[in-house]
């Protein structure tokens, strides 16, 4: 009896071609190499467009790049947006029915959480992440919805007709899921080349194209400390909105939300962002988390 192939060899053979072609391009270094290898004709079929979509949180640098990429490449990028990220984090919404459970009044305001930010327990306990529904709210979705309206996908359709390329590279291979819907399936070309991060920017330099910057919200909590540093470093105006964001949420959330009993951070070490030295590996607290740890394949990239 024949054994079944592994994931990781699955993974490595092209998926059955489909109608549609379409690169999820999350505008930076991996899904950006992606774009132009295939713009070189070294991946084929050539992509019949290109999504970005767009959490408005964004550094300039990423929205520049993006400009210039669609200069570069043979297929459309079409960009797509839910609406602001920050706004929604930050804007009270008013429960539609009574919380039974924390006693919370119809109409009363309250806080979503989109994103997973950390916190301190009354009891003064570090607590991981709570909440998280930026990445498959604001990417995910908004991504589907402009591939159904432009490919055509009927309610309820079975049979497979697009393939979505995923700019996964074989360092974070962790990352890989399958799509959910049955009309559409998941391609990680660069993981087909076993090609890691820095096979793409040595792509990149060998075919004279400049080093994409990091795509990622900038107040992201899935940052690594060396990113927090680059993003202080190169770009301090979005490093002191991120200051700026990190308080407003602990002030948002104790004047707007009391069903919330901790403060909220974006750092795991639960200190205020602008406190933290950067440069003093002691007090920064444990940074545990990265890019690979965000599963959907969707930031980052």
């Amino acid at each position: 009896m024949k054994q079944p192939l592994s994931r990781e060899y699955k993974c490595l053979q092209p998926p059955p071609k489909t109608e549609w072609t379409v690169l999820n391009l999350g505008g930076g270094v991996q899904s950006s190499c992606l774009a132009l290898m295939a713009a070189h004709g070294e991946i084929e079929p050539m992509p019949d467009f290109a999504v970005f979509a767009d959490t408005q949180a964004e550094p300039q640098e990423v929205y520049d790049w993006l400009d210039w990429l669609d200069e570069q490449l043979p297929f459309p990028v079409v960009r797509v947006t839910k609406s602001n990220l920050t706004d929604d984090q930050l804007t009270p919404a008013r429960r539609k029915k009574a919380g039974y459970s924390t006693g919370m009044k119809e109409g009363s305001e309250y806080l979503k959480t989109l994103i997973p930010m950390h916190g301190i327990l009354p009891s003064g306990k570090i607590t991981a992440s709570i909440g998280r529904k930026c990445t498959a709210d604001y990417k995910v979705k908004p991504i589907l919805k402009e591939l159904k309206n432009r490919c055509g996908i009927e309610r309820g359709q079975k049979k497979t007709t697009v393939t979505q390329w995923i700019g996964i590279s074989w360092d974070e291979i962790q990352r890989m899921r399958e799509a959910s819907d049955k009309w559409t399936q998941h391609r990680w070309p660069l993981i087909e080349n076993r090609m890691t991060r820095q096979d793409c920017i040595k792509w990149m330099r060998d075919n004279g194209y400049p080093e994409p910057p990091r795509s990622a919200c900038y107040y992201c909590p899935f940052h690594s400390d060396d990113e927090w540093r680059r993003l202080r470093d190169n770009s301090p105006k979005y490093f002191n909105r991120a200051i700026e964001f990190d308080k407003e949420l602990r002030a948002k959330y104790k004047s707007h939300d009391p069903t919330m009993l901790m403060e909220v951070y974006l750092h795991p070490s639960c200190k205020p962002l602008g406190e933290i030295d950067f440069d003093n590996d002691e007090d920064k607290g444990q940074q545990v988390w990265d890019f690979t740890a965000e599963c959907e394949g969707m930031c980052g990239v």
